[in-house]
């Protein structure tokens, strides 16, 4: 998708094959990752299930996860969709949408991901994910406005993805700011 200009032209598909048009996001600010059943990583599910809970709470209209299953990295998500989906409600709980596994790098990249990669490189300008677990945050606008390794634990980025909320929620951009004007709108 060459002529994309936001995270929303995208449509990846679902657990099912189906696809997840990006568009039902708009107004949200989305932390993407691509996971892994059996990486060293992996526990960061839990971290991100703690995220995902702390900030629905406080902002349920206002951000959301998606997890991206990638098999590419040491062969370390070799599992079938439902596989991997049953493993991370068991083993972690994960509640937040994890979408149908797919390549990140590579002439089989999906565009969604070369994309993100394009507009925020890594360090010196490296654009290919190195390992599971890389975060890309979205905002409201759908742009990538931040990028994180692997390393970086997803409960450190709650106080970024807070600020960025309050950046949207001043811009007037938020999914429930929407809903509020139309509700003020039927009042």
């Amino acid at each position: 998708m060459a002529s994309a200009t936001t995270f929303y032209d995208f449509e990846p598909v679902d657990k099912k094959g189906d696809t997840y048009p990006l568009t039902n996001l708009k107004g949200k600010v989305v932390l993407v990752v691509n996971t892994a059943s059996k990486c060293g990583f992996t526990p960061q599910f839990k971290g991100l299930e703690t995220l995902y809970q702390s900030l629905k709470s406080k902002y349920p209209e206002d951000f959301t996860i998606l997890g991206f299953p990638c098999n590419q990295f040491g062969g370390q998500d070799p599992g079938s969709n439902d596989e991997i989906q049953s493993f991370c409600q068991v083993n972690y709980g994960v509640t937040f949408p994890v979408l149908g596994k797919l390549d990140v790098n590579g002439d089989n990249a999906a565009p969604l991901w070369e994309w993100m990669k394009t507009e925020r490189p890594g360090l010196m300008g490296l654009k290919r994910i190195k390992w599971n677990f890389e975060k890309f945050l979205i905002d409201p606008e759908g742009k990538v406005v931040g990028r994180w390794a692997s390393t970086t634990k997803p409960e450190s980025l709650e106080a970024t993805i807070v600020e960025e909320i309050k950046k949207a929620e001043q811009k007037g951009l938020l999914a429930s700011k929407g809903e509020a004007t139309e509700q003020a709108k039927l009042s």
